[in-house]
């Protein structure tokens, strides 16, 4: 694609689109540019309910292809892939996933995180050099990330994804974009033109975040990584997260703090295990039996539990 060529698509792009009402916002008081942020990024919860019914569709086959061993894999490039990373790695401290259960990349690799990789985001081929070193497998998920929905690293992900059998899914923040129409998930989040004109980490980051939150929080609802609303699978992994657990199992058993001490050592910290050993009255190696014989969902297994 020629400059001309591309100046020409960006200036079709809504999330591109230049504001002339804003055009003195630099000669406003900050308070009142700060109103104006504030009122801009309101609107973007009523755009990502629009498509609600799609992201729904996509975390149900998501779930699905993860219950039999498919991992989640983001790819995307500048803030989109900055966001699919953040996502991938707060999966394992909250619901003790493995750490290649959810994969995050990032065009031009972990070095893109904290600077640009000049012309890395320009090419398709490099996402297909990424997902073949994680040895895609049909049973494997691949959420393209793109702002514009037209970055070749999301598109050339999603298109050699599914060429490979693999689920996937395009989160983009413009209508009729190509990443979408190349995914079997089209998820389309309008939020409109930018605050600071072709600034998509604005709005169109939020929104962004927003879906890849209900993306991976949800997903591990259905997989059972939680009780009702509490995080059963939490890795205790430092002392807020210990005083988290201890927490949690008193929420769901509502048992004394030396019962769920007890129960917690027994399991070896595992919360899911001590929820089940104190409600259930089964001792840890009975407790985790019945979690594996249950697929990890804890309901399952309390149903399953000896009376």
């Amino acid at each position: 694609m020629t400059s001309a060529e591309l100046r020409s698509q960006l200036a079709s792009l809504t999330t591109e689109a230049f504001r002339p009402e804003l055009a003195d916002i630099d000669r406003l008081p900050t308070l009142d540019i700060a109103r104006l942020m504030n009122g801009e990024d309101a609107a973007v919860s009523t755009a990502v309910a629009a498509q609600l019914p799609r992201i729904a569709a996509a975390i149900d086959a998501i779930a699905a292809r993860m219950a039999n061993g498919g991992r989640l894999i983001y790819a995307g490039a500048g803030t989109a892939g900055r966001l699919g990373v953040l996502d991938a790695s707060e999966c394992p401290p909250t619901f003790n996933t493995d750490p290649g259960q959810v994969v995050g990349l990032i065009a031009g690799g972990p070095t893109a995180m904290v600077t640009s990789v000049e012309g890395a985001e320009d090419s398709g081929e490099l996402a297909r050099q990424d997902l073949d070193a994680l040895k895609l497998v049909p049973a494997d998920t691949v959420v393209g990330i793109s702002a514009s929905g037209r970055t070749p690293y999301a598109i050339g992900a999603v298109e050699h994804a599914r060429a490979l059998g693999a689920l996937t899914v395009g989160l983009s923040c413009n209508t009729d974009s190509a990443l979408a129409a190349a995914a079997e998930h089209g998820i389309e989040v309008v939020v409109g033109p930018e605050l600071i004109t072709g600034s998509t980490r604005l709005k169109a980051g939020t929104a962004q975040k927003l879906v890849l939150n209900m993306l991976s929080t949800i997903t591990m609802i259905r997989l059972g990584k939680t009780y009702g609303n509490l995080m059963v699978d939490v890795r205790a992994s430092n002392d807020k997260l210990r005083a988290r657990s201890r927490r949690i199992v008193s929420l769901a058993t509502g048992a004394p703090d030396t019962e769920i001490e007890a129960a917690l050592t027994e399991s070896g910290g595992e919360v899911k295990n001590a929820i089940l050993a104190l409600l259930a009255g089964v001792d840890g190696p009975t407790a985790a039996r019945l979690l594996e014989e249950s697929g990890g969902h804890l309901r399952a297994a309390l149903a399953h539990a000896p009376r």
